[in-house]
């Protein structure tokens, strides 16, 4: 029997170490690769076509939602399983929408993820039972506040670039990031301004963050200084921050790899 092969996305390289050695210990199941950022996740997936991704949310470059998004665009069947600590109710909605079939917290024990992936070996949906009460308290907080005003929704290619505005992407890096031109990386941008009635890097970070495009960690949590060049952002996975640069405009900042 072939083995059961699993993909990797998660942008903590010791925390990806021990997923590893963990998933690597069951017989039938092999790890046939790992990233760190989404926007590898959906490349590895396409070449290497894995029986499942497990996939972080809180991710550099394209964030595990959309990264799941577009997977699952090109490839409904694929097999995808949550592994985060995201506790988001609306991040769990949107993923069940997009044909996420499995969840499970990083806060959960081991058994857990072992029985998840089990579970989604043999083509079954499985959920930590905290999803259950985040779409329970969300359903009610809905309810309440289904008369509130309507917000602008952003394309997916709108909230690719929103998160790479916030992790201090340039024009011309969003548009090599995305292949498209750099005239369409700015048209892009400038449409999201409009579209949003933001002035400034600052409220589109505070948008991004609001919206769950990208998610907050504590600035103690590894964040890394790039003192050697100043002309560039200091990032860290996941963890979103302010910096007024010499210029005194206010840049929005995300944490890459670390």
């Amino acid at each position: 029997m072939s083995p059961f092969r699993i993909l990797v996305a998660d942008d903590q390289p010791i925390f990806r170490l021990g997923l590893c050695s963990l998933l690597g210990t069951h017989e039938s199941w092999e790890v046939c690769g790992e990233v760190a950022d989404g926007r590898e996740a959906v490349e590895k997936c396409r070449k290497l076509k894995p029986d499942l991704l497990i996939l972080d949310i809180c991710m550099p470059k394209l964030n595990g939602l959309e990264a799941a998004r577009q997977i699952l665009k090109c490839n409904p069947q694929q097999l995808i399983l949550i592994l985060t600590s995201v506790d988001s109710e609306q991040v769990v909605r949107e993923c069940l929408e997009a044909g996420v079939r499995g969840w499970v917290f990083k806060s959960d024990r081991t058994d857990d993820l072992i029985t998840a992936v089990e579970a989604m070996r043999r083509q079954k949906s499985i959920f930590s039972s905290r999803v259950s009460d985040l779409l329970v308290e969300g359903f009610k907080r809905h309810s309440v506040n289904s008369t509130g005003p309507n917000v602008p929704k952003l394309s997916a290619r709108e909230r690719e670039v929103v998160q790479l505005v916030t992790e201090g992407k340039r024009s011309k890096e969003i548009a090599v990031a995305m292949n498209v031109s750099v005239a369409t990386a700015e048209t892009h941008r400038t449409n999201i301004f409009r579209k949003l009635k933001l002035h400034s890097v600052a409220e589109l970070v505070m948008y991004a963050v609001r919206n769950e495009i990208v998610h907050l960690q504590f600035p103690g949590e590894r964040f890394v200084a790039q003192e050697e060049d100043r002309s560039r952002p200091c990032t860290t996975s996941g963890y979103v921050a302010l910096r007024k640069p010499e210029n005194g405009r206010a840049e929005g900042l995300a944490q890459g790899a670390a």
